[in-house]
């Protein structure tokens, strides 16, 4: 090799730039069946994106694979200051907003059957998750722009809550018996929820009104970081009830719902039964790529600004989506989110899929899982498992 003329090094270019484009255009299809409705007055056109969401993207996921591919760190400084990727973000805010605006219109405004409205509720749902998971994304950062747009898309569905909770309590509880957003071996989504949301609400609740009453303020005022968002809501819903009329509360409710258990089922696929060593009474091992389930299949993460390397994140909750990071040797999911929620909702056939993939990171040592307590004998005589706890 040459020392005294050393090959210039090509800058990094970023093969993923312009996929994040495809995070915009899949909460826009929103308007495809609804289009295809009013041409045809076919309700079941409706039913296109609910196969969209749950079956097409899930197959895709399984014929792009997986990326494996990380940013060298070197470029990780410049990749992060690059406004374009912020500016995906920003557009998408007034997307989701427009998306759920024109669903209540259309149901308020368009005669339809019962599974027409159960297609609705799928959608406008899906549309919700996607506010959460856009509110995930910049509820995590340090610019007052950021944090105020994840405030207001969190805001459609009622979940204002989630930065909070999110930030300052499932970040630190994670992957522990405490945390009501990690899921236990043993336990179903539909007793999961049970747990997480009504949980996720009170701790959220706690430690906003604990800040404020350190910091001297009103536990009841705008310095709230919960009732701001949740004021948000409020004009919102009434602005659509005076517009729409009051017969689209249920829909606005029950769709606000749906798109809130899309977070719950993201917690529950995301750290099932992985457990951070207890180092002292309440004290915990820092939080570590190995305690969050991994996936890099392309098409979901294209769709969900990486949300799905939830490893990194998790370890390194300030890197933004277009930085995060492969690990070899990670709890990894066989499918991307839109797959394993489908899996999920099914919990015979998510056991039959995860929890031998779960012992096998684990060593089949129940001490190093976080199980349902009420099912820990049971687990531990099924699998024939090894117990130090």
């Amino acid at each position: 090799m040459d020392t005294l003329h050393p090959v210039a090094q090509e800058p990094y270019r970023d093969r993923k730039r312009y996929a994040w484009l495809f995070s915009l255009l899949v909460p826009s299809i929103v308007g495809i069946g609804p289009a295809l409705v009013l041409a045809t007055g076919d309700p079941r056109m409706l039913w296109i994106q609910v196969v969209f969401f749950y079956l097409v993207l899930p197959v895709l996921d399984l014929l792009m694979g997986e990326d494996l591919s990380n940013p060298p760190e070197s470029a990780v400084p410049a990749l992060e200051a690059d406004m374009y990727y912020r500016w995906v973000t920003y557009l998408l805010a007034p997307i989701l907003w427009g998306s759920f605006i024109f669903s209540a219109w259309f149901v308020a405004t368009t005669p339809l059957p019962l599974h027409g409205l159960l297609a609705m509720v799928l959608i406008t749902g899906s549309v919700g998750g996607f506010c959460i998971n856009l509110g995930h994304e910049m509820g995590h950062k340090n610019t007052p722009l950021e944090r105020w747009l994840a405030k207001l898309v969190l805001a459609p569905t009622g979940y204002g809550h989630f930065s909070v909770e999110h930030n300052r309590g499932h970040h630190r509880d994670v992957a522990t018996p405490i945390d009501p957003a990690s899921s236990r071996m043993g336990e179903s989504i539909y007793s999961f929820v049970l747990r997480e949301m009504p949980g996720a609400l009170v701790r959220a609740w706690n430690l906003e009104a604990t800040r404020l009453r350190n910091a001297k303020f009103p536990v009841w005022s705008l310095h709230n970081e919960i009732l701001q968002p949740a004021l948000i809501t409020l004009l919102l819903w009434t602005a659509l009830l005076v517009w729409l009329g009051v017969q689209i509360l249920p829909f606005l409710v029950v769709a606000s719902f749906w798109a809130n258990f899309q977070l719950t089922s993201a917690n529950y696929i995301e750290h099932y039964g992985l457990l951070r060593a207890e180092r002292a009474p309440g004290k915990y091992e820092p939080c570590q790529p190995h305690h969050s389930w991994n996936s890099n299949h392309i098409v979901s993460n294209w769709a969900l600004f990486h949300l799905q390397r939830h490893s990194d994140h998790h370890a390194h909750p300030l890197r933004r989506y277009q930085s995060l990071r492969h690990f070899d040797n990670l709890p990894t999911l066989p499918n991307g989110y839109f797959g394993m929620f489908l899996v999920a909702y099914i919990p015979p056939l998510w056991r039959y899929v995860m929890d031998e993939r779960l012992l096998k990171v684990v060593g089949r040592d129940a001490s190093r899982i976080n199980i349902d307590p009420a099912k820990r004998s049971a687990i531990v005589r099924r699998y024939q498992l090894t117990d130090a706890g």
